[in-house]
């Protein structure tokens, strides 16, 4: 990975920092991608450049914005000259049952869930193919095996599964894209789930405990950096929770 170039989204903070941290101990440029949480974002791009200068960067976008996302590939470009690799990582989760469903709902979930990765995907896709890049995805277990409570957020996500597929196949032979579905790694940072809720959750997995942000950070770094005969696929890091649910 050493000089390659990855776009992180959602980077700043949770999974988004452990993948970026990650790929960027392989010796990658990362430029992270976040919203809100400047602060963040600007103290892991110090950090990072810190261990290896200019090796990293950060760009703020709303990714509901569709028309801007392409500013995200461009500023990455200007700044690192290349872009071999993009994850999207950014992701709303929040529970829509039904009957409470409304538009800011789907536009918000499937806008960060689906609408965004294809779109920037698509913005990247000239720069991917000339680089023979990948691309991974972070999904979810429960895009395959819906949760009670979360029909849009888990409609969003198996409709990122599906794209994720479906863009292997327009990418290849020069891009690989696969995804990464996680089970009970971080728990949100709402009280949605208590404590109960989430003993029940780590009961049910075959390991019989939560991951950790780095499981799924050494996922999506298999999936750049080492599995080259790999495209179209989801690996579900959950402990095993998929194999009995």
């Amino acid at each position: 990975m050493n000089a390659k170039t990855i776009l992180v989204t959602g980077a700043a903070k949770r999974l988004g920092r452990a993948i970026t941290t990650e790929l960027h101990a392989t010796g990658a440029n990362v430029m992270l991608h976040y919203r809100r949480a400047a602060s963040a974002a600007e103290s892991l791009v110090a950090e990072l450049n810190a261990i290896r200068p200019s090796s990293a960067a950060c760009l703020q976008a709303d990714l509901l914005q569709v028309e801007t996302l392409p500013e995200l590939v461009a500023g990455t470009l200007a700044r690192f000259g290349r872009l071999d690799a993009l994850v999207n990582n950014a992701s709303s989760f929040f529970p829509t049952p039904l009957g409470n469903i409304d538009l800011a709902a789907w536009d918000d979930l499937m806008g960060s869930n689906l609408k965004a990765p294809l779109f920037l995907t698509q913005a990247a896709a000239p720069y991917l193919r000339a680089a023979r890049g990948a691309v991974v995805n972070i999904t979810d277990i429960h895009a395959e095996r819906p949760l009670a409570g979360y029909p849009l957020y888990c409609a969003a996500k198996a409709g990122l599964l599906g794209l994720t597929r479906a863009l292997a196949i327009e990418m290849a032979p020069h891009v690989r894209v696969n995804a990464v579905a996680p089970g009970p790694i971080l728990w949100p940072e709402s009280d949605v789930f208590d404590k109960a809720t989430q003993h029940d959750i780590v009961a049910h997995t075959l390991l019989n405990r939560a991951g950790c942000p780095r499981d799924i950070a050494q996922a999506v770094r298999y999936l750049l950096d080492d599995a080259n005969y790999v495209t179209g696929q989801v690996v579900n890091v959950d402990g095993g929770r998929t194999a009995h649910l």
